[in-house]
């Protein structure tokens, strides 16, 4: 037992450094005096309530002694002492609510752009999906777009309801167990044949009762942070899928797949239910422990005080006192007891953060096991590249081109021709070796990224698009076959919804017509085309490389395709045994206007 205890108190320890190190970068930040100012700010404000409420208490007493002597002069004195501590009493709820939230959202600002920045800084967003692809255990984190949207505002709010409710329960724990400690007297406690007077009765009665909740709620409210966090992850998929759902929407419909989809939104919307079911039954039984709780915390001070009432030791105001003061006190003692659901959601919470950190910390110090630098030609030496999963693709491959080549890559499909492209784009994690790139390139994906927005913002992506005139963003579309948006440049849709998987090749190539860059590597880029739209885009591909100096290196399966280049870079399958899958043969493409293999 005390090694599980210790097991149990240093895994507490390491779970509070974590959180704490989510929270302490704010304020150490460039904001750091702006927060920690609104911070001090809350913390007076908080100790100003608490004044506040002993000022109460003792207002109290004097009203209530004054009412058992039926004096009409203390009665109208002390309603006007309530006004004026009424009104101070709002006034610092209001500026403390007012300072609370504004340093929450300026908190929840901050620690967004903290993480978008690390989420987004050298394609962790990329490399973070593959890990979680290839892990299959659910120890990578899923959904980061919950978390940073949702996690983070939910983590920032409730650190600072927390925080200043314990802050608030210390000190009124502080404030009136003095207090208490004085309207107690003594009890009389019989132990065996001896009788003890025991001082504070009333402070040592609320520790009691207070601890004895603490230990029964903690048993009861402990499954809720597993509860808590399974819930955020089965909601966060229920939502991912109803936006594949509409991003989709055309696919599904084309293959009649409304059923299946139905039937996984309702098979992860069936995990929502279930888990929030447990949750339910679960807060239930938390909340009749604690509504019992709190109903005889109302009572218990009366009971305890009514025989020196009632006996002349104390009048009525004591009496009142008594109560509120003890209420104060076990209120604050019972803090765990009364928060323990929000703590547990806030726990869950926090995991989940802290795992989302721990993942980016690893992508940070991940060793890049790929020395790729900048050159004038396209190198490779000692390359090898493996799955997410480490299952080899290739080995030791050793490849070059240079200016005025045109190399097309060749092989069956999951040999990993793409995985290669990726490779050359510098964003494949699991590739060895060395490489040098050429820098004025452009990588164009089978399938291209088409921002909602403006046309215009969509055929410049990622540049901005005022860098081009009007007649070069029109010429560049024009020369892509997409006449019919010539004069669509400022009109805004959802154009990868609008334009059709030919269209959006299209787009991707007229980008490539804009920028003129001097050298492009496309995977797939004419696979929606036909025949005559995509042999007259790629003679203008070929003939921007050209007139740039540079080379083009293109994935496809089409023998059509050949012609346009003067090598070809095939993977075959390896001898079995081997430490990769495929090898590539280096050789002469086929002639132009001649049949390419």
């Amino acid at each position: 037992m005390p090694s599980s205890v210790t097991a149990r108190a240093r895994t507490f320890l390491q779970d509070l450094r974590r959180i704490l190190a989510l929270a302490a970068p704010y304020f150490s930040s460039e904001e750091k005096w702006r927060a920690r100012i609104m911070f001090t700010a809350i913390v007076a404000l908080n100790l100003a309530y608490v004044y506040a409420l002993v000022l109460f208490n003792d207002w109290y007493g004097r009203f209530y002694n004054g009412l058992q002597n039926k004096d009409v002069t203390v009665f109208w004195r002390e309603i006007r002492v309530f006004c004026v501590l009424a009104f101070f009493n709002i006034a610092l709820q209001v500026l403390k609510f007012y300072v609370t939230q504004l340093l929450q959202l300026r908190w929840r600002a901050w620690i967004t752009r903290h993480y978008l920045g690390r989420w987004m800084a050298d394609r962790t967003f990329y490399e973070m999906e593959l890990a979680r692809y290839a892990a299959r255990n659910g120890t990578t984190p899923d959904n980061p777009d919950q978390r940073i949207q949702e996690d983070m505002q939910l983590f920032t709010s409730a650190t600072m309801t927390l925080s200043m409710g314990l802050l608030n329960a210390v000190v009124t724990l502080v404030s009136f167990v003095g207090i208490l400690w004085g309207l107690s007297g003594t009890m009389a406690l019989p132990i065996g044949n001896s009788t003890y007077q025991v001082a504070g009765s009333m402070v040592w009665l609320a520790v009691v009762y207070c601890v004895v909740g603490t230990v029964i709620t903690h048993f009861i409210g402990r499954p809720l942070i597993g509860l808590n966090f399974r819930q955020q992850r089965f909601e966060a998929d229920f939502r991912h899928h109803l936006v594949r759902v509409r991003e989709y929407s055309e696919a599904i419909a084309l293959d009649r797949g409304e059923q299946v989809e139905r039937g996984q939104l309702d098979l992860r919307f069936g995990a929502v239910l279930r888990n929030y079911l447990s949750l339910i039954k679960q807060q239930k039984n938390l909340v009749t422990f604690t509504a019992f709780f709190g109903q005889a915390a109302v009572i218990f001070p009366f009971v305890v005080a009514a025989p020196r009432f009632f006996s002349g030791a104390i009048q009525l105001g004591q009496l009142m006192q008594i109560s509120s003061a003890f209420g104060r006190v076990q209120d604050a003692l019972s803090w765990f007891v009364d928060n323990y659901d929000s703590v547990a959601a806030w726990r869950a919470t926090a995991d989940r953060l802290t795992s989302f950190d721990d993942a980016i910390r690893a992508h940070d110090v991940r060793e890049r096991a790929l020395e790729r630098s900048d050159a004038e030609v396209l190198r490779a030496d000692g390359l090898s590249l493996s799955l997410p999963s480490g299952k080899p693709l290739l080995a030791d491959v050793a490849l070059s081109a240079g200016a005025g080549d045109s190399v097309l890559v060749q092989g069956p499909s999951g040999s990993g021709k793409s995985t290669l492209f990726r490779a050359f784009a510098g964003i494949w994690p699991f590739a060895r070796g060395r490489m040098q790139v050429p820098t004025d390139a452009m990588f164009v994906p089978q399938r291209p990224y088409v921002p909602d927005g403006p046309l215009r913002l969509a055929l410049a992506y990622p540049e901005d698009a005022a860098k081009y005139s009007d007649a070069q963003l029109r010429q560049a579309l024009d020369d892509a076959l997409l006449p019919e948006l010539v004069q669509r440049l400022d009109d805004s849709d959802a154009w990868s919804q609008k334009l059709s998987g030919g269209e959006q090749q299209r787009l991707a190539i007229a980008r490539v017509l804009l920028k003129k860059p001097r050298w492009v590597f496309a995977d797939e880029i004419s696979s929606a085309l036909d025949a005559p739209a995509e042999r007259t885009l790629y003679q203008r591909i070929a003939a921007t490389v050209r007139e740039k100096g540079g080379a083009m290196v293109s994935i496809a399966h089409r023998a059509a395709v050949g012609e346009f280049h003067t090598q070809r870079w095939t993977l075959v399958p390896e001898a079995e045994g081997s430490a990769a899958r495929y090898r590539v043969e280096v050789s002469t493409a086929a002639a132009p206007g001649s049949a390419a293999t």
